[in-house]
């Protein structure tokens, strides 16, 4: 449900959380500073159709020295992609947008997932202002 008094980035982190409630239990790594859940392989294909619907971009380590710098610098914080990791995004040309890291286990049977907004001018006090209401649109 989208709400006139959030901005655009809050509607759409909330509306991914709905999204996946009663599909995915959530923790927080804070580490990355990231909502995170994790998932057997059978379920890949129902959470990868979920991500698609929110996410406008998906990015790999084939086509990620193509992306914008904002993108570029959220893979460098998070490690760098390694094969068969993807990173979606929404638009990394808004100001505020989100991101998801798809990181598959070695074990071949499990991936998780971490989502987190990318703010482009907040301060880091800003920043640490919005994690609760993260924290409380996935239920940590």
């Amino acid at each position: 449900m989208h709400d006139p008094n959030q901005t655009e980035l809050e509607n759409k982190c909330e509306e991914l959380a709905s999204a996946f409630k009663g599909v995915l239990s959530w923790q927080w790594d804070d580490r990355f500073g990231a909502v995170l859940a994790e998932f057997g392989v059978n379920n890949k294909d129902s959470i990868r159709a979920i991500l698609d619907r929110y996410f406008s971009n998906t990015w790999d380590n084939s086509n990620i020295g193509s992306a914008p710098d904002t993108v570029k610098s959220i893979n460098s914080h998070l490690g760098k992609l390694r094969s068969g990791q993807l990173l979606f995004t929404s638009d990394p040309k808004q100001d505020d947008f989100i991101f998801c890291a798809w990181w598959p286990w070695g074990d071949g049977q499990t991936i998780s997932i971490r989502i987190a907004p990318y703010y482009k001018k907040l301060s880091d006090s800003d920043k640490a202002e919005k994690i609760p209401q993260l924290k409380d649109w996935f239920g940590i």
